[in-house]
């Protein structure tokens, strides 16, 4: 009895090494700061985005915190707006992309023969096709093209990377001994994918889900930088995208672009940190590191690169080691 509560105790304190991970804290903390922003994005802007006003390229000042355009405009009420479209749209593709990437990636992982070589044909043309430029080309033969449409191009053409790694991960599942259980006792291809595969892929999903997220994040403000997405669509690549028509970048107006740059640079930072944590939690080696080096600093022991950490060591006169209590790495 006493052993099955000590393994519960040790799988949940696993379990929690996610939330208290530091990086992991600080990464979903500002993620979800972007979050509420883009939810309640209307009630924090105290003006309209378009709304035009005489007082052109003003500076920073407490009516117009981030000062005006050149035509008026409050910027921080652009890139506060903004935000939920970035949001959207990066939140969005992730979902697509990944749902898009288990399914060919673990159908052709567990499939063999023909299915498996089709899907994996069709993952490696997505490979090697230069995702920008295609998503340039695209959006370029789309008139009057909406976040649906950008939210379904950007997808369209990020699923492949994660496609490639569960199929990977999923071949090397399907010979394991649970899952030969599974088919012994009689039970369907796609149930044995769904309750025996996926859950082991958790990580993985996660994974991909956050860099398409980030792919998406960088995409979207590039498309919206370059005048490929119509300006009215709010995002910061579209402050961005008036700033360098207005000359922002020349005139030293560092108000109109340098926060939503920050912006970009932060959110980016949030997905690398949570990408972070999530590698410590999957991997017993950084996981068993971590857990070990707090253990040895309670310990008062510091471990040095090639040594093994030793403690109370007493040496008499003649050299020779008394009272030796070695610490564990």
């Amino acid at each position: 009895m006493s052993e099955k509560t000590n393994d519960s105790k040790v799988q949940k304190k696993q379990h929690m090494v996610f939330l208290r991970n530091t990086k992991s804290i600080i990464g979903l903390s500002i993620f979800s700061f972007f979050i509420l922003v883009a939810i309640f994005g209307p009630l924090i802007a105290p003006f309209d985005p378009n709304k035009t006003s005489p007082l052109a390229n003003a500076t920073p000042s407490l009516t117009h915190l981030l000062g005006t355009t050149n035509v008026g405009q409050d910027i921080f009420s652009q890139l506060v707006i903004g935000t939920r479209g970035v949001m959207v749209v990066s939140l969005s593709t992730g979902v697509i992309a990944t749902v898009l990437a288990a399914i060919v990636g673990v159908s052709a992982g567990f499939l063999s023969g023909w299915g498996d070589e089709l899907l994996s044909m069709m993952t490696n043309i997505f490979l090697v096709i230069p995702g920008l430029p295609l998503i340039i080309i695209i959006m370029g033969t789309l008139t009057n093209a909406g976040l649906a449409a950008i939210i379904l191009v950007i997808s369209f053409t990020g699923w492949a990377w994660g496609a490639r790694v569960l199929r990977s991960q999923t071949m090397s599942l399907r010979t394991r001994d649970f899952v030969e259980a599974a088919r012994a006792s009689g039970e369907s291809r796609w149930r044995i994918i769904v309750f025996e595969i996926l859950p082991n892929l958790t990580a993985i999903l996660a994974s991909t889900f956050i860099g398409t997220v980030t792919a998406a994040i960088m995409s979207l403000v590039t498309l919206s930088y370059i005048g490929i997405i119509p300006p009215s669509d709010w995002s910061w690549g579209t402050v961005l995208y008036y700033a360098q028509n207005n000359g922002a970048f020349t005139s030293g107006q560092w108000w109109w672009y340098a926060p939503a740059g920050l912006c970009v640079a932060f959110l980016g930072m949030s997905l690398a940190l949570i990408n972070f944590g999530i590698d410590e939690f999957v991997n017993p080696r950084l996981r068993n590191t971590g857990m070990n080096a707090k253990l040895l600093k309670k310990r008062g022991i510091r471990p040095r690169v090639g040594f093994t950490p030793i403690a109370n060591i007493t040496v008499d006169s003649s050299g020779k080691k008394m009272n030796e209590k070695k610490g564990q790495s």
